[in-house]
């Protein structure tokens, strides 16, 4: 087959660097490796000496691979004509990437962004427990609203009690007796309840400063730069305290308290008898301590929905830090490190590129290329006559240029030209070919205008 000047430049240059594409081929595979190896080292479990040998074998594993598939793809798939061949061999490329990335891009991805995915699983999770804690404060605080109430109630029922001993603002006879003692019992009951709200209020902000320097340290092991790893073990241990204050946060919730103090308040009234004995004060007093009661019993039906409110607010659920490798973290967070898994992917997935550079030129060449098609389809036997046919065409027309020679000679006085037959002529000028002076020779040969 007979390449033009442009096929023969092209398969010229394919063949200068075909030694470049097996070295570029081989750093790629090597670059895999490498990373492969840092990989899979985070996942391994044992000693020292067997974690570097168990990588180092697979690591290189992983290099022989990519360099045979890339190598058995860059031979082949240029050389395929045929369609159906051609995608075939294009779906086994695609089989071979895959695997490939299944036993080494997720390890290269871990190698190049793992430490970051652990501070970012480490990031997200104190996110998760800042807020854990701002919820569980916000819920043992909601009970503080009760307060205002409870105090409100205390000081009114104090302030009747004083007012019906100083004046007999109640029942008209001013003196300590059946309504004083029950106002002054219902202020007493409100002012405990009052005193247990606000106990609790100190207990909380001591624990959500506890929570807070909790948070404040896993913010620093998070942002310091260092191994990863024993940032990681202390940012647990920090997790489980965290965790503890707040399950301590919510039992400081004194809303069910409150609930049953409110509830106890009505159900357990328990007014004093009448001790009125002039005229009718003791019908005064019972009078009185029923609308004591009916008091009594709004103040606490209006405490208890209150407290229903704060109660049916849904309660922190308790969170877990779960550790991670490497490998895992940039699993899970992987639409955060989109770079990364490009760069490890294109360091096992560049060789695509140069297999299909190569089947371009290939075909261009094939396109470039000048088949003498005769050539191609002529048997032996048609070679053998025509072989033969080209001596004798030879022969004949050797002996015909000599014999015009020797027709020449004895012809020297004769003038020029004159009776001398053209092709001997043209013999004589150079101007015709020994096969053209034997075909004129017989006759057969084309004839001078």
């Amino acid at each position: 087959m007979q390449l033009k000047p442009n096929a023969f430049r092209l398969h010229e240059t394919a063949r200068g660097v075909e030694t470049m594409s097996r070295f570029a081929l081989a750093v790629l595979a090597l670059a895999s490796g490498v990373y492969t190896y840092l990989g899979v080292r985070g996942l391994l479990d044992g000693s020292a000496s067997f974690v570097f040998f168990a990588a180092i074998i697979y690591s290189a594993a992983v290099s022989v691979a990519i360099y045979a598939f890339w190598t058995y793809m860059m031979r082949f798939i240029p050389l395929v004509v045929s369609g159906v061949q051609r995608i075939s061999l294009f779906l086994t490329m695609l089989v071979g990437s895959v695997m490939i990335i299944a036993m080494s891009s997720w390890l290269n991805a871990a190698a190049l962004a793992g430490s970051a995915a652990l501070e970012q699983h480490m990031a997200v999770t104190l996110q998760g427990y800042a807020e854990d804690l701002d919820q569980a404060h916000a819920n043992a605080l909601a009970s503080q609203s009760l307060l205002p109430d409870v105090e409100r109630a205390s000081a009114r029922f104090s302030a009747l009690a004083q007012d019906e001993r100083e004046s007999g603002a109640l029942t008209g006879t001013q003196g300590s007796g059946s309504v004083v003692q029950l106002l002054t019992q219902m202020s007493q009951q409100m002012t405990q309840l009052s005193g247990t709200i606000s106990g609790s209020r100190e207990e909380v902000s001591g624990l959500f400063a506890q929570g807070s320097d909790r948070l404040a340290t896993m913010r620093e092991l998070v942002s310091t730069p260092g191994q990863i790893e024993p940032r990681s073990d202390a940012f647990q241990a920090e997790a489980v305290q965290l965790s503890a204050v707040i399950a301590a946060l919510q039992q400081t919730n004194v809303a069910a308290s409150v609930k049953r103090a409110a509830t106890d308040l009505s159900a357990g009234f328990i007014a004093p008898v009448a001790d009125g004995r002039v005229g009718d004060l003791a019908v005064r007093q019972n009078q009185v301590m029923a609308t004591v009661q009916s008091s009594v019993d709004a103040q606490a039906a209006a405490l208890v929905a209150a407290a229903d409110e704060i109660l049916a607010t849904a309660p922190v659920e308790q969170r877990r830090f779960v550790p991670l490798s490497s490998a895992e973290a940039v699993i899970r967070y992987w639409s955060d490190f989109v770079p990364s898994w490009a760069g490890a992917i294109s360091i096992d997935l560049l060789p695509v590129v140069l297999v299909l550079v190569l089947m371009i030129v290939n075909d261009a060449m094939r396109r470039e290329a000048e088949s003498l098609k005769e050539a191609e389809t002529i048997t032996a036997a048609e070679m053998l006559r025509a072989m033969a046919l080209y001596k004798r065409m030879e022969a004949e027309g050797a002996a015909a240029a000599a014999e015009a020679l020797g027709v020449q000679d004895e012809q020297d006085d004769a003038p020029p030209n004159e009776g001398v037959p053209d092709a001997a002529v043209k013999a004589e000028e150079g101007t015709v070919t020994p096969i053209e002076a034997a075909q004129r020779k017989r006759g057969d040969g084309p004839r001078q205008a």
